[in-house]
């Protein structure tokens, strides 16, 4: 029988293929009090347990392949991270010596407290770090229950009969796979990638998942967030990802196979077309010249952007350096290696860092607070939390303007709404400045740009103006800051709309003032990288796009067949317009 199961589209693309089914594989715990005498042994289990899985997941880390995407090197290093976290380790700790609770009891104890800290968690990347510290502590208990950590070996080959919790599945001849789980480690996507795998369909996840940001960087159609879909499907199963509409069908009729082989055979077609734009340039038919960048979340993601023809990083999420690091942030040193990385694998082209954008909700703090902000999101965060720690925020800083003198930097500040946080943060860069000439330390200049993702940041666009370089738009975080949506909230998504005319008339008036006062503007939220609204944003004006490096090409397409000004009297009437997605046809 078909149907359908709908999900979270993360990956662009058509995958057809037979289901291999990975099972939730939670560890059962074993629930007792222990004697005050036991305490010790029950530590030293703990311990034989962490340098184990420390071992295993370095082993990992170091015999990656060369070809593995840079994105699994760096989730393994937030993995050993959150192995030695304080907090995990403080906390487990206490449940032993002072509840006299066996280990592994203490361990799952303390997992449910740091999760749900993950769940308050405003941004989304970091809240779906909460999956990565779950599978570091099932591997934790599956080393002290004395059992590996295996994932099964897949093969193309088939033999053998089929059974249900079998991986060996019974065509005579090679079919492609597709990949069901509740959720995947890193190690075993890494695995799994040596199997080549068509596509993948998880259960739970995000947009920022690292299940997506593996699928991105492999450029394969994914869908998140299918809550079931492991329980539904049944191994072996046809099944057709769909990442485009973020749908998975199972069981396909002989005409929707026909259908959607056919859409496959177009995208691989359209795929290797796109391959041949990497070096022209993205020039609009009226000889008007665009600026494609790339959103990169770590040094090694420069190779990419520049394999895809980016011009430039228009956003480093900084952040991506701070993150599972509770009691140990990253010393300016670290900071400034990694700056220096992403500047110099650039290749002279300029790279545009963000302050750290995340709060003193995150998990950074050792201490653990007992209240939680109700919405973080209009909580402590991003240049407020920065503000909040100069000293933090001057390492950083300083780090930054180090790495400037290796090529084109630019210094991107998120969340700022108020005329005293732009005067505070500015100060505090001349502050850094001061420090490191008195060092003698040698620093490069800097072009410094805000982030317009507060409405009142994008009302008041002439102050901002008076005191920056440049302007970038998040609009992930202004549509949901007009819009009284919480991203992460599956009861209003629906709302989330970035056509929605408020959000247009704001993008639009920030636009519109920075040309007028020749000051740079981009866009870095999702929509830039949506080829669906290339030409409006072009003809709002917009003349720099910031995206995922998979993005650039579809996006340089629509730049190069679009005519500029001839698209700017129909995007004034998208703008009037009571519902702009119906008059957009989409």
């Amino acid at each position: 029988m078909t149907f359908s199961i709908h999900g979270l589209a993360v990956a662009r693309g058509i995958a057809i293929g037979r289901a291999v089914l990975v099972a939730s594989s939670r560890v059962d715990v074993a629930h007792y009090f222990i004697e005050p005498a036991q305490v010790d042994s029950e530590m030293l289990r703990l311990v034989q347990a962490r340098d184990a899985v420390h071992g295993e997941l370095q082993s990992l880390h170091d015999t990656l392949p060369k070809d593995s995407p840079p994105e699994l090197a760096a989730i393994l290093e937030v993995h050993l991270m959150l192995l030695h976290d304080e907090m995990l380790a403080e906390g487990v700790t206490h449940w032993v010596k002072d509840r006299l609770y066996n280990a592994e009891w203490a361990l799952t104890s303390q997992l449910d407290v740091v999760a749900r800290q993950f769940d308050e968690m405003d941004d989304p990347y970091l809240r779906e770090r909460k999956g990565d510290l779950e599978q570091v502590v099932e591997r934790l208990l599956r080393h002290m229950k004395g059992e590996a950590h295996v994932v099964p070996h897949v093969s193309s080959k088939r033999s053998g009969q089929s059974r249900q919790q079998d991986l060996q599945l019974e065509d005579s001849m090679d079919v492609p796979l597709v990949l069901v789980a509740h959720d995947l480690s890193p190690a075993d996507m890494l695995q799994f990638k040596q199997s080549v795998f068509a596509g993948f369909v998880t259960d739970v996840g995000g947009k920022t998942s690292h299940t997506a940001i593996v699928a991105r960087s492999l450029d394969i159609p994914a869908v998140v967030g299918a809550r079931t879909a492991s329980q539904l499907v049944r191994q072996d199963d046809w099944i057709i990802i769909d990442g485009d509409a973020g749908v998975v069908i199972v069981n396909p009729s002989p005409i929707i196979l026909a259908e959607y082989g056919f859409k496959q055979r177009q995208a691989e077609v359209e795929r290797e077309r796109l391959s041949r734009l990497r070096h022209t340039p993205a020039v609009t038919l009226d000889g008007q010249r665009v600026e494609l960048l790339a959103n990169i979340e770590m040094p090694e993601d420069s190779p990419a952007a520049l394999g895809v023809g980016a011009v430039g990083v228009g956003l480093f999420r900084s952040e991506f350096l701070f993150m599972g690091r509770i009691g140990a942030l990253p010393d300016e040193e670290e900071q400034y290696q990694a700056y220096r990385r992403a500047v110099e694998g650039m290749k002279g082209l300029p790279v545009t860092i963000r302050t750290v954008d995340i709060g003193a909700d995150k998990p950074l703090d050792r201490a653990h607070k007992e209240e939680a902000h109700l919405n973080p999101a209009l909580g402590l965060r991003a240049i407020r939390w920065s503000l909040a720690d100069p000293a933090m925020f001057l390492t950083q800083l300083r780090a930054v303007l180090r790495a400037a003198a290796h090529g084109q930097v630019h210094l991107l500040i998120p969340m700022l709404a108020h005329a005293r946080e732009i005067k505070q943060t500015l100060a505090l860069l001349d502050q850094a400045r001061s420090q490191l000439d008195a060092r003698g330390e040698a620093f490069g200049p800097l072009k410094i740009g805000a982030m317009i993702e507060v409405p009142a940041a994008a009302l008041t666009v002439k102050m901002f103006l008076r005191h920056f370089d440049f302007l970038s738009i998040g609009t992930n975080d202004l549509i949901q800051y007009t819009l009284a949506i919480d991203r992460a909230d599956e009861s209003v998504a629906h709302l989330y709309d970035p056509l929605h005319p408020a959000v247009l008339r704001l993008l639009a008036d920030t636009i519109a003032e920075c040309r007028a006062q020749g000051k740079g503007v981009s866009v870095c939220g999702e929509m830039a990288g949506d080829p669906a609204l290339t030409r409006l944003l072009l003809g709002l004006g917009l003349r720099s796009f910031s995206m995922h490096p998979t993005q650039i090409l579809a996006v340089k397409q629509e730049v190069i067949r679009a005519d500029a000004s001839r698209l700017e009297a129909w995007a004034q009437s998208v703008l009037l317009s009571d519902d702009p997605a119906e008059l957009m046809g989409l």
